[in-house]
């Protein structure tokens, strides 16, 4: 009888051990999904849009997507960013609160393409 009581007591702390990790893991996603999002394309050598403004006072995501056939690269130094997006393939950064200003930005890939920048924008 105590060795059923001790079992289920198990079976129960590890059923709230269980779901308190799984809400756990849940927690930032929850909080990125909440965040702005802004699409840079590239397509071999060129990236749409060349300026992108962006809120400097919040979190926010930049989904980058390669339409090209070539690989590309985002890379911001002054941000120190850096993602190499196969051909096909959509990835994301994460950018937290910016100071306003601007940021430029290039496809390492390909270095004659001309750069574009990211403008962080105080709130109105």
């Amino acid at each position: 009888m105590a060795t059923d009581l001790g079992d289920r007591q198990i079976r129960s702390r590890r059923l709230v051990a269980a779901t308190a990790l799984g809400l756990a893991m849940m927690l930032p996603g929850l909080a990125l999904a909440d965040d702005p999002v802004f699409t840079i394309t590239f397509n071999d050598g060129e990236m749409t849009p060349s300026r992108l403004e962006v809120p400097s006072d919040s979190r926010f995501e930049i989904r980058l997507i390669n339409e090209g056939k070539t690989p590309a690269e985002f890379e911001s130094i002054p941000l120190r960013k850096e993602k190499v997006i196969g051909p096909g393939v959509e990835t994301f950064i994460v950018i937290k609160y910016l100071d306003p200003g601007e940021y430029s930005f290039f496809d390492d890939f390909h270095p004659d393409a001309p750069p574009a920048i990211l403008v962080a924008v105080e709130p109105q």
